[in-house]
């Protein structure tokens, strides 16, 4: 099945997580399909609609009055049903619960929202042990590649590193992290189009997604706050500052900042812990999900970067970041995401542990370079974890795996998305 997300007249690109829905649609009464506006969440779910399960979008007025106005009435009859943004009227969620548990044959929904619902505690209660969710970020590269996207599973699996093959670096690489992963951008050639796409996009989002998940008293603030942040990309999370800068109170600066994470433009990933290691930083780290959002908002441009790449690694980071993120979404295996810093700032960017506890630790570098002092925090968390320790990697602007021991590697930022 090939999805028409084309980025010209001749090209489509199939979506990761297909194999994922379909599975869910044949044992599972309701299917969730979340992610950020603008990600193909509706291309996608399109796919599974029929005369048997229309699709229906909450987007239309005439459509999101009715499911409002009367939710059991809206849902009744429906024997399936593909509902698109279905955040827009949450008390449809407790209309479905009641039409499932009568008839709980699978496949009965596929809803789409682009806001994270399981953060609703109507969601996370009504329909627990009913659901199954699945997240749809934009574009991997893995997907625009048409490659497996499975380098993480392989080396849980104990595979070992990939040989490197068509690595992408300097001026290439630097061209992907600033186009990110919005098919919509992606479709565009010209820069300054993918800049303003953007900037209406993230108006869109402010002006119309965030009231429908929230009260706002200070809505204009909300601009505000997203520039705040992109400057702090890459960063541990700092709720004083952020209020700060704005004439906001902490507590009100880190539920602005809970909201835009809900809205999946951000992502707060969280410390790792370990009785085996003393003093480690108790602070989440601030990323943002697209890095060419990212790279509009900080109006950071390819030729600023090529003559000074000060800005370019938080944007590295934060683009490898959001790439393991999506790996991960397609992934059969559940791993924690954390990051791993020490009261003496030696950090990991990255640690993904699966259910067995092994962890693989990644460090993002944007130099040719990788010095010894750079692998530091990976040594400390090898030490910290043990036999466990699967394998650490510093992805960086290169183009071949270098060797440090046997579990520690650098390499380029390309192996997770090459074939």
């Amino acid at each position: 099945m090939t999805i028409d997300l084309s980025l010209s007249s001749t090209v489509a690109v199939p979506r990761h997580v297909q194999r994922k829905i379909a599975t869910a649609l044949q044992d599972t009464r309701v299917v969730l399909l979340v992610g950020p506006r603008q990600a193909g969440k509706t291309t996608l779910s399109r796919l599974y609609a029929n005369d048997d399960r229309p699709y229906i979008t909450l987007d239309d007025p005439a459509t999101l009055m009715a499911a409002r106005s009367d939710p059991a009435g809206f849902v009744r009859g429906l024997k399936q049903a593909v509902i698109d943004e279905v955040q827009r009227a949450p008390d449809l969620l407790l209309a479905i619960k009641e039409s499932v548990d009568k008839d709980p044959a699978p496949g009965r929904f596929l809803l789409t929202g682009s806001t994270n619902l399981m953060a609703m505690p109507l969601v996370a209660d009504s329909l627990a042990g009913r659901l199954e969710v699945i997240t749809l970020l934009p574009f991997a590269q893995a997907e625009l590649e048409a490659t497996p996207g499975d380098v993480l599973d392989r080396l849980f699996d104990g595979d070992g590193l990939p040989a490197v093959r068509d690595p992408v670096v300097g001026d290439a690489l630097m061209d992907l992290v600033l186009k990110g992963g919005y098919p919509e951008v992606l479709r565009r050639p010209n820069a300054s189009r993918r800049q303003a796409w953007l900037q209406d996009y993230v108006a869109l989002i402010l002006d119309r997604d965030v009231r429908d998940i929230a009260n706002i008293d200070q809505l204009d603030r909300m601009p505000r706050l997203l520039d705040v942040l992109a400057a702090h990309a890459g960063q541990l999370v700092n709720h004083s500052s952020y209020g700060a800068a704005l004439g906001l109170t902490a507590p009100t600066a880190q539920k602005y900042v809970g909201i835009l994470e809900r809205l999946f433009l951000l992502r707060q990933v969280s410390p790792w812990s370990s009785n085996a290691v003393s003093r480690l930083t108790k602070t989440p780290k601030l990323h943002f999900l697209d890095t060419g959002l990212l790279a509009a908002l900080r109006d950071t441009t390819v030729v600023q970067l090529r003559k000074d790449r000060t800005g370019y690694g938080p944007l590295l980071e934060n683009f490898v970041v959001s790439e393991v993120l999506k790996l991960i979404t397609w992934s059969d295996k559940r791993l924690r995401v954390s990051h791993f810093r020490t009261k003496d700032q030696d950090e990991v960017d990255l640690v993904l542990e699966d259910r067995q506890g092994r962890v693989i630790g990644i460090e993002v570098k944007a130099s040719a370079t990788v010095r010894p002092q750079d692998l530091r925090g990976l040594r400390q968390l090898q030490a910290a974890v043990g036999d466990k320790f699967v394998q650490g990697l510093v992805l960086h602007d290169h183009d071949r795996i270098t060797p440090f021991d046997e579990k520690l590697h650098a390499g380029p930022v390309s192996l997770l998305w090459q074939g």
